[in-house]
């Protein structure tokens, strides 16, 4: 290889890293992955794509799912964005490898849980492990799919826990009715004598304290979004692309289908800092 074209193909990989992560997720509880990808890597700049217009993807169909997951990615592509993270258990679980397929070679994808079902198999092989989450993920399954093909006899019991997201997303909870909803669901006799349990919703972070108060330290309460960006980081270096170091912070941009205060109010909780959202009337 010439000098030139060892230059210029230097050149393409720099270019290639610095372009953006992109993530979406029905509503703005991908705002989690978002804020954790953004502590484990301060120079990737965040393109987020929140469809509020259509949450929660919990109970749409998943054909409805994965129809909004390729129009987005339309969007993200336009963005330029290297890697996109589907930051939403529902659409990881409909649409992953149709947006795999979808996309092709213009960008990378990645799940919310893939990485999950890694970490199960590596630290609670052959254990009692709890799942929690919309009924669109319990419903499809596939984190008992995918465990189970690890053949490392984890044992996964999963429970659908659908107040939980509308409560979040309208700031209803750290409250002694949030904790009673938690508990009821808690309670339940699937997630009896577990040694973890999976936290298998992006909102679900943000309820974190108070499920950990619930089991007084005697199960692992593990959130997802922690595994996740460990995971993303690990997928960057491997593949090359992980956003040169910058003096000053990246400009990240938040995108919501539908715009209301409440919306803005939210995310501040999710993303833990000052959050503009642009509307971006993607269905219209």
């Amino acid at each position: 290889m010439t000098t030139a074209v060892a230059s210029e193909a230097a050149g393409a990989a720099a270019a290639l890293a610095a372009r953006p992560i992109g993530m979406f997720d029905s509503g703005i509880g991908g705002l989690t992955v978002a804020r954790a990808v953004a502590r484990r890597l301060p120079h990737e700049r965040i393109v987020y794509f929140g469809d509020t217009a259509h949450l929660p993807y919990g109970d749409k169909s998943a054909a409805a799912i994965q129809a909004y997951s390729v129009k987005i990615c339309d969007l993200l592509l336009r963005q330029n964005c290297k890697l996109i993270m589907i930051a939403c258990n529902s659409a990881s679980a409909a649409a992953y490898e149709l947006v795999r397929e979808y996309v092709g070679s213009k960008a990378r994808v990645l799940n919310v849980i893939d990485p999950i079902v890694a970490h199960l198999g590596r630290a609670y092989a052959g254990r009692r492990v709890g799942l929690i989450g919309t009924k669109q993920t319990v419903n499809s399954n596939v984190y008992k799919k995918k465990v189970d093909n690890l053949d490392a006899a984890v044992e996964l019991h999963s429970l659908a826990t659908p107040l939980l997201v509308p409560m979040i997303e309208e700031g209803f909870f750290k409250n002694s009715i949030s904790d009673d909803i938690i508990g009821a669901y808690l309670s339940n006799a699937a997630l009896a004598d577990i040694d973890a349990l999976v936290l298998a919703c992006t909102h679900y972070p943000l309820i974190k304290e108070q499920i950990a108060r619930f089991y007084a330290g005697q199960v692992d309460v593990l959130d997802a979004s922690d595994v996740v960006a460990a995971d993303a980081e690990a997928y960057l270096a491997a593949h090359g692309l992980l956003a040169p170091a910058s003096a000053t912070p990246p400009a990240h941009h938040f995108y919501v289908s539908d715009f209301t205060r409440s919306f803005e109010e939210s995310t501040r909780l999710f993303f833990e800092q000052e959050v503009h959202l642009e509307h971006y009337p993607l269905w219209e």
